[in-house]
């Protein structure tokens, strides 16, 4: 789980170097897929899904401004002042790791700025719940309760989720509850803690393309994710940045 998520870190990484006003999501997704495959592991995203006949086509979910998760690589080209999430898997040695981060084109609004701040400070505390005793709605609460005292609200219907030998495993990590409440975490679990945070509502339908999940009021949503090991003391995560 270590070695699959320092590739996937590294995928981040690398992408970001090219993410500006022009690039289209379909060269970013050739950027990270040339990426995994250097690293001797494949793309986790390319042919999931559960209908066989509409498989998620690319590397990486790129999703932008009002898109929540699961935007799918094309010829849309990143304009100045739009907020970029990525998310991206990987498998390597039958493992899977799973991580995203939102990134500015460009200046963008504060509301924008402050939306990726409070998203990114939500998955940390969330993060820092996440030791062996506790339950999973302790990691929950954790994120809701900061994201909703920031103004903002956190999508009921996408969650995040175990993961270890299969993309998504148990127990369902929602990013809302009540402490206490949840499967009891113990050492040695793997999660992929997630918010996916809009600045309106957390209403959200997903598109004709069946994968594209949008807010349902046009407002901007980021998205930001580690894969963390549960452990006694301080938290694992194992796809941070190699900076």
């Amino acid at each position: 789980m270590r070695e699959v998520g320092k590739v996937v870190g590294g995928i981040l990484d690398t992408v970001e170097k090219y993410i500006r006003p022009g690039v289209t999501t379909k060269e970013l997704d050739e950027i990270a897929e040339d990426f995994v495959l250097s690293q001797d592991a494949k793309p986790a995203f390319k042919g999931y899904g559960f209908d066989r006949r509409n498989l998620f086509p690319a590397t990486v979910c790129l999703s932008i401004d009002d898109q929540v998760v699961h935007g799918i690589p094309g010829s849309r080209q990143l304009q100045k002042g739009e907020i970029l999430s990525v998310d991206v898997g990987a498998i390597k040695n039958g493992y899977y790791g799973d991580a995203a981060r939102t990134f500015p084109i460009g200046e963008i609004s504060d509301q924008k700025k402050k939306l990726m701040d409070v998203t990114i400070k939500a998955l940390n505390i969330g993060i820092e719940n996440a030791v062996a005793g506790n339950h999973v709605e302790d990691i929950s609460s954790a994120i809701q309760d900061y994201v909703e005292s920031n103004g903002f609200s956190v999508v009921r219907d996408l969650v995040g989720h175990g993961i270890g030998t299969k993309l998504h495993e148990d127990p369902a990590v929602p990013n809302y509850g009540k402490k206490g409440r949840g499967a009891l975490l113990r050492n040695g679990m793997t999660l992929a803690i997630e918010p996916m945070v809009n600045a309106g509502t957390f209403r959200v339908y997903t598109a004709k393309d069946g994968w594209t999940v949008y807010t349902s009021d046009g407002k901007p949503s980021a998205h930001f994710e580690h894969t963390v090991a549960i452990s006694d003391g301080k938290p694992e995560i194992l796809t941070l940045s190699n900076r």
